[in-house]
């Protein structure tokens, strides 16, 4: 079996992120609008990632490629997330980590 590709698991651990965020912290029982244009504007820039399957995370990128209003948003939602993620979805967290430690 095919792993996936850098870029999907980077899309499907960011989408988690907004998903905890949207129905923990926000308290909504589904995605609410202004998430799920998020999450469809993070996994639309991820697949125009000009680094392709080499791409770094998000974090430590030297390419800026999201609008101002949205990297606040996000970097937001990672604040919130990111240390939850190790609780909710364990082994994702690790992979995301180890993918961050051998770019």
């Amino acid at each position: 079996m095919r792993s996936k590709s850098r870029i999907e698991a980077e899309k499907r651990t960011v989408e988690t992120m907004i998903r905890l965020y949207c129905l923990r912290k926000e308290g909504n029982k589904e995605l609410c609008d202004g998430c799920k244009a998020l999450a469809e504007y993070a996994a639309a820039r991820l697949s125009r990632c000009p680094f392709g399957e080499r791409k770094p995370t998000c974090r430590l990128c030297k390419v800026h490629c999201y609008r101002p209003e949205m990297k606040q948003r996000i970097k937001e939602i990672m604040r919130y997330s990111g240390p939850r993620m190790m609780l909710y979805h364990p082994i994702m967290a690790i992979r995301h980590l180890i993918r961050e430690m051998f770019v």
